[in-house]
């Protein structure tokens, strides 16, 4: 498995894949489709968000993006493919991204979990600080954590 910055033309394959990520939880489709815009990637955004691909024989695995301007930033959106799950492709995108992080001079990086994918960034050693509303579903709220980003 390879990581490589992701290509603008792969933003509608992105977007896709966010949703089955997002659905592997077993949300129903109204649920799904209320957070299509928030999970949609256009070519634009591909490049200022920093975003890299786990990519396996030429199969986009999952991807993170990297936003913000240091020193403060967001692990915006970090998704796998539902049928990688537990390979391990999480981890290396997360520590790939902290390393680009700490390149960039990001001192910490926030993440609006999911609260099914929380207790993956504890394992990473990022910690909740908080609730953060949803920006697919009101009233709903998300964990709201954050990676201090330590020289290594």
């Amino acid at each position: 498995m390879d990581l490589r910055p992701a290509r603008a033309h792969e933003a509608g394959l992105l977007t896709e894949l966010a949703l089955e990520s997002k659905g592997y939880w077993d949300y129903d489709e109204a649920f799904l489709a209320a957070c299509r815009d928030e999970l949609t990637l256009i070519p634009a955004d591909v490049e200022r968000r920093r975003t890299t691909v786990a990519e396996e024989d030429g199969r986009v695995l999952g991807f993170t993006t990297l936003d913000g301007i240091p020193p403060e930033g967001a692990l915006g959106m970090m998704f796998i493919a539902p049928g990688a799950i537990g390979r391990g492709i999480g981890r290396r995108l997360f520590e790939h991204t902290a390393a680009k992080a700490r390149r960039l001079g990001f001192a910490r990086l926030t993440i609006d979990a999911d609260p099914n994918a929380e207790p993956f960034y504890r394992a990473m050693g990022a910690v909740r600080i908080g609730e953060t509303p949803s920006g697919s579903i009101p009233g709903r709220v998300l964990p709201l954590m954050e990676y201090v980003l330590t020289p290594r």
